[in-house]
Protein backbone atom coordinates (compact mmCIF):
# COMPACT_ATOMS: atom_id res chain seq x y z
CA UNK A 1 0.00 0.00 0.00
CA UNK A 2 1.37 3.45 -0.40
CA UNK A 3 1.46 5.42 2.40
CA UNK A 4 1.77 8.85 0.80
CA UNK A 5 -2.24 8.82 -0.09
CA UNK A 6 -4.21 10.86 1.53
CA UNK A 7 -7.82 11.82 1.53
CA UNK A 8 -11.14 10.23 0.72
CA UNK A 9 -9.83 9.13 -2.59
CA UNK A 10 -6.76 7.47 -0.52
CA UNK A 11 -8.28 6.17 1.64
CA UNK A 12 -10.49 4.05 -0.99
CA UNK A 13 -7.81 3.08 -2.98
CA UNK A 14 -5.98 1.50 0.11
CA UNK A 15 -9.19 -0.46 0.99
CA UNK A 16 -9.46 -1.35 -2.89
CA UNK A 17 -5.69 -2.84 -2.42
CA UNK A 18 -6.04 -4.45 0.91
CA UNK A 19 -9.46 -6.18 -0.54
CA UNK A 20 -7.33 -7.69 -3.63
CA UNK A 21 -4.52 -8.73 -1.26
CA UNK A 22 -7.42 -11.20 0.26
CA UNK A 23 -8.20 -12.56 -2.87
CA UNK A 24 -4.58 -13.09 -4.30
CA UNK A 25 -3.49 -14.82 -1.52
CA UNK A 26 -6.75 -17.08 -1.96
CA UNK A 27 -5.17 -17.18 -5.58
CA UNK A 28 -2.03 -17.89 -4.41
CA UNK A 29 -2.94 -21.08 -3.48
CA UNK A 30 -4.74 -22.27 -6.38
CA UNK A 31 -3.70 -24.95 -8.55
CA UNK A 32 -4.24 -24.68 -12.58
CA UNK A 33 -6.60 -27.70 -12.70
CA UNK A 34 -8.49 -25.77 -10.08
CA UNK A 35 -8.38 -22.46 -11.46
CA UNK A 36 -10.09 -23.39 -14.66
CA UNK A 37 -12.00 -26.15 -13.56
CA UNK A 38 -16.26 -25.16 -14.46
CA UNK A 39 -17.73 -25.12 -11.01
CA UNK A 40 -21.24 -23.75 -11.77
CA UNK A 41 -22.62 -25.12 -14.76
CA UNK A 42 -26.03 -24.13 -14.20
CA UNK A 43 -25.32 -19.83 -13.98
CA UNK A 44 -26.26 -17.68 -16.63
CA UNK A 45 -23.76 -15.69 -15.98
CA UNK A 46 -20.60 -16.59 -17.64
CA UNK A 47 -18.13 -14.45 -15.93
CA UNK A 48 -19.53 -16.87 -12.64
CA UNK A 49 -18.82 -20.27 -14.34
CA UNK A 50 -15.03 -20.84 -12.42
CA UNK A 51 -12.15 -19.38 -10.69
CA UNK A 52 -10.98 -18.33 -14.05
CA UNK A 53 -13.43 -16.48 -15.21
CA UNK A 54 -14.40 -14.80 -12.33
CA UNK A 55 -10.85 -13.62 -11.84
CA UNK A 56 -11.03 -12.26 -15.45
CA UNK A 57 -14.29 -10.28 -14.83
CA UNK A 58 -12.75 -9.08 -11.31
CA UNK A 59 -9.59 -7.60 -13.80
CA UNK A 60 -11.71 -6.40 -16.41
CA UNK A 61 -14.20 -4.54 -14.22
CA UNK A 62 -11.15 -2.84 -12.56
CA UNK A 63 -10.22 -1.57 -15.89
CA UNK A 64 -13.70 -0.07 -16.50
CA UNK A 65 -13.84 1.62 -12.53
CA UNK A 66 -10.40 3.43 -13.13
CA UNK A 67 -11.66 4.60 -17.35
CA UNK A 68 -14.66 5.98 -15.57
CA UNK A 69 -12.53 7.65 -13.23
CA UNK A 70 -10.44 8.86 -16.28
CA UNK A 71 -13.03 10.31 -18.15
CA UNK A 72 -12.76 12.99 -15.71
CA UNK A 73 -9.33 14.10 -17.14
CA UNK A 74 -8.49 12.27 -20.13
CA UNK A 75 -10.31 10.41 -22.87
CA UNK A 76 -8.41 7.28 -23.05
CA UNK A 77 -10.29 4.53 -22.64
CA UNK A 78 -8.53 1.08 -21.94
CA UNK A 79 -10.41 -1.84 -23.04
CA UNK A 80 -8.72 -5.24 -20.96
CA UNK A 81 -9.48 -8.36 -23.12
CA UNK A 82 -6.15 -10.54 -21.79
CA UNK A 83 -6.14 -13.91 -21.28
CA UNK A 84 -5.77 -15.48 -18.12
CA UNK A 85 -4.76 -19.15 -17.81
CA UNK A 86 -4.22 -19.61 -14.20
CA UNK A 87 -3.64 -18.20 -10.89
CA UNK A 88 -0.33 -16.73 -11.39
CA UNK A 89 -1.00 -15.08 -13.86
CA UNK A 90 -4.46 -13.89 -12.18
CA UNK A 91 -2.46 -12.48 -9.37
CA UNK A 92 -0.29 -10.11 -11.74
CA UNK A 93 -2.91 -9.06 -13.74
CA UNK A 94 -5.00 -7.76 -10.59
CA UNK A 95 -1.44 -5.88 -9.75
CA UNK A 96 -1.47 -4.59 -13.25
CA UNK A 97 -5.09 -3.28 -12.81
CA UNK A 98 -3.97 -1.70 -9.33
CA UNK A 99 -1.29 0.40 -10.54
CA UNK A 100 -3.23 1.74 -13.84
CA UNK A 101 -6.01 2.98 -11.06
CA UNK A 102 -3.45 4.28 -8.85
CA UNK A 103 -1.61 6.05 -12.02
CA UNK A 104 -4.99 7.62 -13.00
CA UNK A 105 -5.45 8.73 -9.25
CA UNK A 106 -1.98 9.76 -8.27
CA UNK A 107 -2.06 13.13 -8.94
CA UNK A 108 -5.50 13.40 -7.46
CA UNK A 109 -5.38 11.94 -3.94
CA UNK A 110 -5.18 16.08 -2.80
CA UNK A 111 -7.62 17.50 -4.32
CA UNK A 112 -10.41 18.97 -2.30
CA UNK A 113 -13.55 16.78 -1.38
CA UNK A 114 -16.09 19.10 -3.03
CA UNK A 115 -13.93 18.87 -6.35
CA UNK A 116 -14.22 15.07 -6.42
CA UNK A 117 -17.64 15.05 -5.16
CA UNK A 118 -18.53 16.60 -8.84
CA UNK A 119 -17.03 13.49 -10.54
CA UNK A 120 -20.43 11.76 -11.79
CA UNK A 121 -19.93 8.64 -13.72
CA UNK A 122 -22.94 7.34 -15.61
CA UNK A 123 -21.85 3.57 -16.39
CA UNK A 124 -23.10 1.28 -19.36
CA UNK A 125 -24.71 -0.90 -16.67
CA UNK A 126 -27.24 1.64 -15.97
CA UNK A 127 -25.93 2.69 -12.74
CA UNK A 128 -24.94 6.37 -11.87
CA UNK A 129 -22.12 6.72 -9.18
CA UNK A 130 -19.94 9.50 -8.00
CA UNK A 131 -16.45 8.76 -7.62
CA UNK A 132 -16.78 7.34 -3.99
CA UNK A 133 -19.63 5.89 -4.87
CA UNK A 134 -17.62 3.84 -7.88
CA UNK A 135 -14.93 3.14 -5.87
CA UNK A 136 -16.78 1.93 -3.06
CA UNK A 137 -18.43 -0.32 -5.61
CA UNK A 138 -14.64 -1.83 -6.72
CA UNK A 139 -14.01 -2.72 -3.44
CA UNK A 140 -16.92 -4.88 -2.53
CA UNK A 141 -17.12 -6.29 -5.79
CA UNK A 142 -13.14 -7.90 -5.50
CA UNK A 143 -14.80 -8.99 -1.54
CA UNK A 144 -18.31 -10.82 -3.26
CA UNK A 145 -16.05 -12.65 -5.51
CA UNK A 146 -13.39 -13.26 -3.27
CA UNK A 147 -16.14 -14.94 -1.15
CA UNK A 148 -17.76 -16.64 -4.25
CA UNK A 149 -14.34 -18.63 -5.12
CA UNK A 150 -14.13 -19.11 -1.24
CA UNK A 151 -17.49 -20.93 -1.32
CA UNK A 152 -16.47 -22.41 -4.78
CA UNK A 153 -13.30 -24.33 -2.78
CA UNK A 154 -15.24 -25.68 -0.17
Amino acid sequence: MNTQRTGALGALMDEYERAAIDLKAVLSNISDKDFQLIRDNKTEDPDCQSIQTINVHVVHSGYTYANYLNTVFDDAWKEYNMPIDNATKGIEEINKMLIYTDQILDDKYQLPSQTVDEWIFKTRWGVTYDAEQLLEHAIVHILRHRRQIENFLK
